[in-house]
C-alpha cells in the first residue's frame, strides 16, 4: 500500500512553500495550531491506466456543519468514481462535498473519502488543497512507485501490519482459566482475542473485565514497546443467521440498537486519546456475510432466518457501520472474517463472497480504505496446511476434488486459500496493502490420530482420508471437535500475505451448549453440538463429531482445553 508523509510543522512553510506546496498560517500561532486544516492524499492502488485513492481530511479551526476540498491535477486524471463525497471535476480541477451523513467536521476531527480515477503518463499527487476556500498543508509525498514513507503522524500510528515489532495482549482472565488447568501454565501466556459479543461486555459483566479494562491493562503490558490488541466485534442484529449457539440479543430488524448501543460505545472507548499508543486490531462480525452467499435460497442449506437478513440488507449495513465508525479511529485495524475453506473455497461461494463483503465495505459512509484485511479459520479447525496431500494431485486419474472428503472445492487448507482470497480482494478493488490473518488456536491436529504420511493409493478417496491431518467427519462440523489440537502458536508474518497467525478464539472456550442451556446471553442450542446429531445439508449429513458435556458458547470448557493441549502441533513442551 502507497503511503504518504504529512508535515504539520508551521515552521515548514517557506520549504514546503518553494517546492509549490502551499501551507496556510495563522499569523502570531506557531506550531500545528497553525494550520488550519491538513489533507492527506495517498494512492492507494495504481496499476499504471488508473488508480484509487483514499484523502483524509483534518479541520484545525472553526467548527463545519458542512465542507467542500478542492484541487487540481497537474496531469490528465480524471475522477470515475467516489465514495463517501460528491465528487466531480471540471477540467483538472476537483471538488469534493461532504455527504448528508458526514458534513459535520468539528475542531480537531477527521473524515475522510475515497475515489477511483484514470491517468496515463504520470500520476502526480497534486500540489494543493483548500478546505472551503482556506489552503491547507499537503503532503511532503511519497508516489505508488517511490520508497514507502515513515509512518504518517496525519493518520496517527498507522503501520502495514499492526503485528510487526509488537508484543500482543495477553488477556489476563483467559490466561488464569488456562493456568489454572494441568499443564495450562505452558501456554498461559498465550494472547488471544477478547470478545465483545453482547453490549454487557463493553462494561463488563459477571464481574468480568470491561473494555476500558483490558485497554488500560493493554497499557500496562505495553510498556516502552509496540502491543497490539486484539478485539472480536460481534453483535450484528440475527446473527449467525445459520448457528444457533451463537444467535445474538438483537433481532433481526434491530439496526439502529445494533448501532448506537453496541457500535458508538465501543468507537467512543477507542477512539479515547488515552489509549492511541495501542494498535487496535479488530475482527468484525464473524460468519454472517458469509451466511448471505451459502444459505440463502434457493440453496439447499439456506434457512429462513439467513434468506430474512439477506432481505433485510441488516447484516451489510451494520457491518458497514461498523467498518465506517471504528475505521475512524487511527490506530484500529479492521479485518473482516472471510469464513474458511471448507465453507467458501468452492468456485461458487468464492469470488461472490469478496463482492458480499465489499458491499458491506462500501455501505454506511465505509470505504474499502476502512478495510485493513480479512482474516479465515475464526474459530473453526480447518488445518493449517495440508502436508501429504496438494489439490492438484490425482489416484489412477481420478482428481483428489472428486473425492469425498474435497467434494470438488478449489483448496485443502487455510493458508493457500487466505492467500487465495487476498488476491481476490485486491482483484475485486480493496487496497493492495490488505493482510491476512488465520485463526490457528485449534487446528494443529496433533497426538496419535495424526497422519505420518501420504495415505495409500487404493482409490482417491482412501487416499485423501490416509493423508489427510484434518480428522473431522466433515469441514461443515464446527461445534467442539472431538480430536482437535492447539494449531501454530500466534507469531507474525509467518508467509506471503499473512499478517499474522492469531489465536482469536480462545482455547478452552465452548462453541456451544450440547443441550438446551437457559441463559440471558442470547444464545440458543444449535444440534451441531449435540453429539448424537446426525447432521443436515450444511455438513453433508454426517454426525456433528462434537464433544458431549459442552456448556454455553464462550463458557469454559475444560475438558476439551485438555484435549486440545494433549493433541497440540506443534506439540506443547
Amino acid at each position: 500500500m502507497s503511503r504518504t508523509r504529512t508535515a504539520l510543522l508551521a515552521a515548514l512553510a517557506l520549504v514546503a512553500g518553494a517546492s509549490g506546496t502551499a501551507l496556510a498560517v495563522v499569523p502570531g500561532d506557531v506550531g500545528i495550531s497553525a494550520i488550519p486544516c491538513t489533507v492527506d492524499y495517498k494512492v492507494q492502488n495504481d496499476w499504471g491506466t488508473g488508480f484509487t485513492a483514499n484523502v483524509t481530511i483534518t479541520n484545525n479551526s472553526a467548527a463545519k456543519s458542512s465542507w467542500a476540498v478542492k484541487w487540481s491535477y497537474a496531469g490528465n486524471q480524471k475522477v470515475t468514481s467516489g465514495w463517501n463525497a460528491k465528487v466531480t471535476q471540471s477540467g483538472t480541477a476537483v471538488t469534493a462535498a461532504n455527504e448528508s451523513y458526514n458534513g459535520t467536521l468539528a475542531t480537531g476531527g477527521s473524515t475522510s473519502f475515497g475515489f477511483q480515477g484514470t491517468y496515463s503518463g504520470t500520476n502526480a499527487i497534486p500540489a494543493t488543497f483548500t478546505l472551503d476556500g482556506v489552503t491547507c498543508n499537503v503532503d511532503g509525498g511519497t508516489g505508488p512507485t517511490d520508497p514507502p514513507g515513515p509512518t504518517d503522524p496525519g493518520t496517527g500510528t498507522k503501520v502495514d501490519n499492526p503485528y510487526s515489532g509488537a508484543k500482543v495482549y495477553v488477556n489476563p482472565e483467559w490466561s488464569a482459566n488456562a493456568a489454572a488447568e494441568p499443564g495450562g501454565s505452558r501456554i498461559a501466556n498465550q494472547p488471544t482475542g477478547v470478545w465483545l459479543d453482547r453490549v454487557a461486555a463493553i462494561n463488563g459483566a459477571g464481574g468480568k473485565m470491561g473494555l476500558r479494562a483490558h485497554l488500560d491493562e493493554a497499557l500496562k503490558q505495553k510498556g516502552s514497546g509496540e502491543l497490539a490488541v486484539q478485539l472480536v466485534i460481534y453483535d450484528l442484529p440475527g446473527r449467525d443467521c445459520a448457528a444457533l449457539a451463537s444467535n445474538g440479543e438483537f433481532g433481526p430488524t434491530d439496526i439502529d440498537k445494533y448501532k448506537t448501543q453496541y457500535i458508538d460505545p465501543i468507537a467512543a472507548i477507542l477512539a479515547d486519546s488515552k489509549y492511541a499508543s495501542l494498535r487496535i486490531v479488530t475482527t468484525v462480525e464473524l460468519d454472517s456475510l458469509p451466511n448471505l452467499v451459502t444459505n440463502v435460497s434457493p440453496r439447499n442449506t439456506a434457512t429462513p432466518n439467513c434468506d430474512t437478513m439477506k432481505a433485510n440488507g441488516n447484516y451489510i449495513k451494520g457491518v458497514g457501520y461498523a467498518l465506517n465508525k471504528l475505521g475512524d479511529v487511527p490506530n484500529v485495524y479492521n479485518y473482516v472474517d472471510a469464513g474458511h475453506h471448507g465453507w467458501l473455497g468452492w468456485d461458487d461461494n468464492f469470488s461472490t463472497t469478496v463482492q458480499t463483503i465489499k458491499q458491506a465495505a462500501t455501505a454506511e459512509g465505509a470505504t474499502v480504505n476502512d478495510v485493513h484485511g480479512f482474516i479465515t479459520n475464526t474459530a473453526n479447525y480447518s488445518a493449517l496446511k495440508e502436508p501429504y496431500y496438494t489439490i492438484n494431485d490425482s489416484v489412477n486419474g481420478t482428481s483428489v476434488r472428486e473425492s469425498k472428503w474435497v467434494d470438488w472445492n478449489r483448496y485443502v487448507d487455510e493458508l493457500s486459500y487466505a492467500q487465495a482470497f487476498r488476491q481476490e480482494a485486491v482483484s475485486q478493488g480493496f487496497p493492495s496493502g490488505v493482510g491476512m490473518l488465520i485463526d490457528t488456536s485449534r487446528n494443529g491436529w496433533g497426538g496419535s490420530a495424526r497422519p505420518t504420511g501420504p495415505g495409500a493409493k487404493t482409490d482417491v478417496n482412501t487416499y485423501v482420508d490416509g493423508s489427510r491431518i484434518d480428522r473431522r467427519l466433515n469441514t461443515g462440523n464446527w461445534c467442539n471437535q472431538s480430536g482437535a489440537g492447539l494449531g501454530e502458536r500466534p507469531q507474525a508474518s509467518p508467509a506471503a500475505g499473512i499478517d499474522a497467525y492469531v489465536w482469536i478464539k480462545p482455547p478452552g472456550e465452548s462453541d456451544g451448549a450440547s443441550s438446551a442451556i437457559p441463559n440471558d446471553e442470547g444464545k440458543g442450542f444449535d444440534q451441531m453440538c449435540d453429539p448424537t446429531y446426525t447432521g443436515n445439508p450444511r455438513n453433508n449429513n454426517h454426525m456433528s463429531g462434537a464433544l458431549p458435556n459442552a456448556p454455553l458458547s464462550g463458557h469454559w470448557f475444560s475438558a476439551q482445553f485438555q484435549q486440545l493441549m494433549q493433541n497440540a502441533y506443534p506439540p506443547l513442551p
